[in-house]
């Protein structure tokens, strides 16, 4: 049968930066082309980086990356490059004259929207010339996508005929779909199916993927390589894990997860024996769209290069490199340097300190210890005790002489004199970050924010939250997970055992801890999953065994802390149901039942 050297550039694009994304396609091709690869991809819409959201409505922006595109094409050839045929991801549009493509069920795409709208395309690069082109789909709408609004699909199976072999082109929800892509490249008799996908990151989704490239290969019957991007854009993060399967299931080569990488492995495929015209009818009404690159047919590699399967990260490492991830691209790529923590010394902050340190270095890492009258020492000696040993920046400034000053002018008590505590240090932080131009952390968790158990313009301030979307039990599993690792590296654990065994507790008065307000957090977070997660109703959730009474009150105060969620910055994504892109429910409510 006939070798096919394929590269899989799994990299981390930036939105935007079409500048920065194309010298990257550049400097990954050359690799590539060191490496004796006779075809290489980059992920979807690798040049304008994903999602662009609205920006894909700017016209100014998807003729600057069609732009892109052909200016690509002409560079790769002129830094010698040309001769190694690329797939590149971008913002296109609808050409005039084009047949308007239909959504999964049939139903007209695109809401009647013109020739010229936008598409999430992908093309070929070939001796300085786009080859081909073409337009992804399936569009997803579900969860943190919204391709409707952006986007009609295309209505063609790209087949490309290298060395003797047909390739089939694909994008990400291409082939989450039945049908489509995947039945087209089975009637066309392709060798090899290439999806290039920008797949976010969420807990156990990797097993979900490999079982569905498996399904899609058999379905194919061809081998099918599945392309991912890494790194993190706002809330998702993109965890790479490109692997490529046999027809039989047989997992060829596995790329590692949250780290760019070449994967450069030898295919030997079926030789191209169809010979369908142009414009052939393929699958739920796609037409045939093939280009013939040449290249005689190659009986086999000179050396044979086998990729290997890299190891699979732990539940708790893939969490905490997902947070790691998404906090480095987040301050990184909004030109920071440094990030501002309000450090309590309990384990949300503390948790929050070793992501940061992790994500930037520890000498970009302020904190800031902010003492009140109801402080404990104990807290306050855990806070300097994690600076010491991650060594992080570290200082005190106390909020007492502040505090003082409110409630004499106002003369406040109760709920209103704790949440001002949380509020000066919210202000000072906020402050601090204005003179000396750090990014703030906000450290709550996805407990704390379910139930509204945090302060607006308090502990909320901030513009970014790593541990947004972690419950409280998952908090105190990652913390431990971080420790333990950092004792077998031979390092010290970062994280206080204190931190790890006192009970939580926001010490905004004499002896207070969170069981004084919350269920015991192990109860409330199994409640919350089949609330918030599940979507399960209030009945539902009582019929699996929880207290009646302790239901109606988390589901109460989860209905009434709309309001304050949609004021919490952004933070990485790891579950299927995150705040804010995934579960968006009115402010203004009056369905009470679950």
């Amino acid at each position: 049968m006939p070798s096919l050297r394929l590269a899989l550039s799994q990299i981390d694009p930036t939105v935007g930066d079409l500048a920065h994304n194309c010298a990257e396609v550049v400097r990954w091709t050359g690799r590539a082309a060191e490496a004796g690869a006779q075809l290489v991809a980059f992920p979807e819409m690798v040049l304008t980086g994903y999602p662009v959201e609205d920006l894909a409505l700017r016209g100014s922006f998807v003729e600057a990356s069609r732009t892109a595109l052909v200016e690509l094409a002409g560079r790769l050839a002129a830094e010698g490059l040309g001769e190694l045929p690329v797939v590149v991801g971008y913002l296109g549009r609808s050409e005039p004259g084009t047949a308007p493509g239909r959504r999964t069920g049939g139903e007209p795409s695109g809401l009647g929207r013109p020739a010229g709208s936008p598409q999430n395309c992908a093309a070929v690069l070939h001796r300085g010339e786009v080859v081909t082109r073409f337009a992804k789909h399936h569009l997803p709408n579900y969860g943190v996508f919204d391709e409707y609004r952006h986007f009609v699909p295309g209505d063609t199976l790209a087949v490309v005929r290298l060395h003797g072999v047909d390739v089939a082109l694909a994008i990400c929800e291409d082939i989450w779909q039945d049908g489509g892509r995947v039945s087209a490249t089975r009637e066309a008799g392709a060798g090899l199916l290439l999806v290039v996908n920008g797949s976010p990151y969420e807990r156990e989704k990797g097993d979900t993927r490999l079982e569905l490239v498996r399904r899609r290969a058999a379905e194919a019957g061809c081998t099918l390589a599945y392309l991912n991007m890494v790194g993190a854009q706002d809330e998702l993060v993109f965890d790479g894990d490109s692997l490529v399967v046999s027809p039989a299931g047989e997992v060829l080569a596995r790329a590692p997860q949250f780290e760019q990488s070449l994967l450069v492995l030898d295919l030997e495929l079926p030789a191209a024996t169809a010979d369908h015209t142009d414009g052939l009818l393929l699958a739920d009404g796609l037409r045939l769209a093939r280009t013939d690159l040449g290249g005689a047919p190659l009986a086999g590699p000179r050396e044979p290069l086998t990729a290997g399967v890299a190891p699979r990260l732990g539940d708790e490492a893939e969490i905490y490199r997902a947070l790691v991830e998404g906090t480095r691209a987040y301050v990184r790529k909004n030109g920071f340097e440094s990030v501002l923590i309000g450090l309590s010394g309990g384990i949300d902050s503390a948790l929050v300190a070793a992501v940061a340190v992790d994500a930037v270095g520890a000498g970009n890492v302020h904190c800031v210890s902010m003492p009140s009258r109801y402080s404990s020492q104990h807290s306050r000696d855990d806070a300097a005790e994690l600076a010491r040993r991650t060594g992080l920046h570290f200082r005190t400034v106390s909020i007492a002489p502040m505090f003082d000053a409110y409630v004499g002018a106002l003369g406040l008590s109760g709920l209103a004199e704790e949440n001002l505590q949380s509020r000066l240090r919210g202000t000072l932080l906020m402050a601090i970050s204005n003179q000396e131009g750090h990014l703030v952390l906000a450290p709550g968790n996805k407990s704390e924010l379910a139930v509204g158990y945090s302060t607006l313009y308090g502990d909320s301030v901030g513009a970014y939250g790593p541990i947004k979307d972690v419950y409280k039990s998952l908090v105190f599993r990652l913390a431990r997970w971080r420790n333990e690792a950092a004792a077998e590296r031979g390092e010290a654990p970062p994280i206080p055992a204190n931190t790890l065994t006192k009970p939580p507790s926001a010490e905004l008065r004499p002896g207070q801890v969170d069981t004084d307000s919350l269920p015991d957090y192990d109860l409330l977070d199994s409640i919350l999953d089949r609330y918030v997660e599940g979507d399960q109703g209030r009945d539902a959730i009582v019929a699996a065994g929880f207290d009646p009474a302790v239901v109606d009150r988390v589901v109460r105060l989860v209905d009434g802390a709309e309001y304050k969620r949609r004021q919490y910055p952004p933070g990485p994504k790891i579950s299927a149901k995150g705040f804010g892109r995934d579960r968006r429910l009115p402010v203004t409510n009056a369905w009470r039942r679950g």
